[in-house]
């Protein structure tokens, strides 16, 4: 949809999103012959593969985000606000729009990743915690010791993407909660320039972030859904979906 939005044609799924797609595609298919042979008088099946299409959705969008993002980022070649033209301020403003989108979506993702492996392998995370995140959830698996291969795997990943991460959360946590996150950019170099002109954010430096926290959630999912599959298939595995 972005792509054609923005006169490009159509994405062509590689390298890990690829990965992260085939396998919540591998997790609908066998769905599916699950519930062709047996049937799905609770509809406990019909909801995994719901809460599966839409964590293939988001991923979809998010990806568009962070191209969308770069793309309008290519755009942005003052370093100051002040030198932008009217061209410029629109694109860079697309920029952030995008960038946010992005961030927001990543955290999203992990989140709706948590909730369906928490369910999925009944770990019972909200008697811990309330209102916990994927992160929590990754916790609560190492704390059981239920799945050993898949929490190290998964927390191998975040480890790899951590300071990145962090960085993310960050500014989501201020988007959400504080200020908005340019505006927050803006002040720091205020403070920085006093009464100069105010240098644009490290703009390359947070797409690359982004970038990050795309991998990492690809990755995520490509692991946990074909980790889950292979579990599925050799039936250590069934959905308690509340």
């Amino acid at each position: 949809m972005i792509r054609k939005l923005l006169g490009e044609p159509p994405r062509v799924n590689k390298g890990i999103l690829l990965d992260a797609m085939n396998s919540m595609s591998a997790m609908l298919n066998l769905l599916e012959r699950q519930i062709q042979a047996d049937g799905d008088p609770t509809h406990d099946f019909r909801k995994v593969d719901i809460l599966t299409r839409g964590l293939m959705s988001s991923l979809d969008e998010l990806e568009q985000s962070h191209h969308a993002s770069a793309f309008f980022r290519m755009k942005v070649k003052a370093g100051y606000a002040e030198d932008m033209s009217e061209d410029e301020k629109s694109d860079y403003a697309l920029y952030v729009f995008f960038y946010k989108d992005g961030f927001v979506r990543v955290f999203s993702i992990l989140d709706k990743l948590g909730n369906w492996l928490n369910d999925l392998y009944d770990l019972k995370t909200g008697q811990y915690k309330a209102h916990y995140s994927y992160f929590t959830v990754l916790r609560q698996l190492k704390y059981l010791k239920m799945h050993p291969v898949l929490t190290d795997n998964l927390n191998d990943i975040k480890d790899t993407y951590n300071d990145a991460i962090n960085r993310l959360r960050k500014r989501r946590n201020t988007e959400i909660h504080y200020m908005n996150t340019e505006m927050q950019d803006d002040l720091w170099q205020r403070h920085r320039a006093l009464y100069g002109k105010i240098q644009l954010e490290d703009l390359d430096h947070h797409l690359e972030d982004l970038q990050q926290g795309l991998e990492m959630v690809c990755r995520s999912l490509s692991n946990a859904f074909t980790y889950t599959a292979k579990q599925w298939e050799n039936r250590a595995v069934r959905p308690k979906i509340r």
